[in-house]
C-alpha cells in the first residue's frame, strides 16, 4: 500500500508537470475553435508524457480502420483516471471533444483547460442535459467527433464488469446520423483505480471495436443500438478480468 501511494502522488504531481510545461502553447492554442486540431495534438502530447512516465503502457489487440475526414461519437468503459489519457492517446487521426462532468472544471490548471475545450454536462439538471445536444452539434459541424464515458461514472460496487449504459451518448450519435466507436479498455481497474493505495504499472489491453452505423436509425432504435454495443465493449472486459484474477490466484 506504501508504493501503490507513493506512486499516486508522483501521478498528480507529474500531471501537474506536464501540464504546467505545456501550458504556454495551449494557452495559446484554446482560445479559437479553428485551433482545436493543435489543440489537440498537445493534450495527446500530455496524455502520452503522464501515461508513460507513471510505468504504464498499452497493447493495441484489435483496431478498425476509421476515416479520417469522418465524424464519431467514441465511447469506453470507465474505470479509472487514466482513461482520459488512453483515449487521448488511441484516438490519433480524428480529434475529438469530451463530454465530462461539469465538477471536473473545478480541478486547478487541469480544469482551466478542460472547460475551454470540453463540453460539460450537470447531470442533475436536464437543461444541461439538454444543452450538450446543442454544444455536439457545433463540434460535429466543424468536423470534430464527440467521446462520452456513457456509464455515466465509475461502478461504486467494484465487482461490475461494465456498469449500464445511459441514453445520450446513443441519442446523439442517432440524431447526428454518426457512427459510434466502441472501444474496450482492459484491466485499468486493477492497475489504477479511483481507490487510494491500490494499483500497480502494467499494460492495458486496448480494442478498437468496428464502427457502428446510426444511418437511417430513430429515437426507437436507441435501445437495441445500446445493447449492442454494450455487448461488444463487455466481452473482452470479461476475459480480462478473468485473467487478472487468474493472475492473482497463481501467485498466491
Amino acid at each position: 500500500m506504501f508504493f501503490s501511494s507513493l506512486w499516486r502522488v508522483w501521478f498528480y504531481l507529474w500531471v501537474l508537470i506536464v501540464l504546467l510545461c505545456l501550458s504556454p502553447f495551449l494557452l495559446f492554442v484554446i482560445w479559437s475553435d479553428k485551433q482545436y486540431k493543435y489543440f489537440y495534438k498537445l493534450a495527446r502530447i500530455w496524455a502520452i508524457c503522464v501515461f508513460y512516465g507513471i510505468g504504464m503502457r498499452y497493447n493495441l489487440v484489435g483496431t478498425s480502420k476509421l476515416n479520417k475526414n469522418s465524424s464519431y461519437v467514441f465511447i469506453a468503459n470507465h474505470t479509472s483516471m487514466l482513461d482520459i489519457m488512453l483515449m487521448l492517446i488511441v484516438v490519433k487521426d480524428n480529434p475529438f471533444v469530451f463530454v465530462g462532468k461539469k465538477s471536473l472544471a473545478d480541478i486547478p490548471v487541469f480544469g482551466f483547460f478542460y472547460r475551454r475545450t470540453s463540453i460539460l454536462v450537470d447531470r442533475s439538471n436536464s437543461k444541461s442535459r439538454q444543452q450538450v445536444y446543442y454544444s455536439a452539434q457545433n463540434k460535429i459541424n466543424k468536423g470534430l467527433s464527440i467521446c462520452i464515458f456513457p456509464e455515466g461514472g465509475v461502478p461504486e460496487d467494484p465487482n461490475i464488469i461494465l456498469d449500464h449504459f445511459k441514453d445520450g451518448a446513443f441519442q446523439l450519435a442517432i440524431n447526428h446520423q454518426i457512427p459510434i466507436v466502441p472501444i474496450s479498455f482492459g484491466k485499468l481497474k486493477f492497475y489504477f483505480p479511483f481507490a487510494w493505495g491500490v494499483g500497480y504499472p502494467g499494460v492495458v489491453p486496448v480494442i478498437i471495436h468496428s464502427p457502428i452505423s446510426t444511418l437511417e436509425l430513430c429515437s426507437r432504435e436507441k435501445q437495441q443500438i445500446k445493447e449492442q454495443t454494450h455487448q461488444t465493449i463487455l466481452i473482452p472486459l470479461k476475459k480480462w478480468e478473468q485473467e487478472v484474477k487468474m493472475a492473482k490466484i497463481i501467485q498466491d
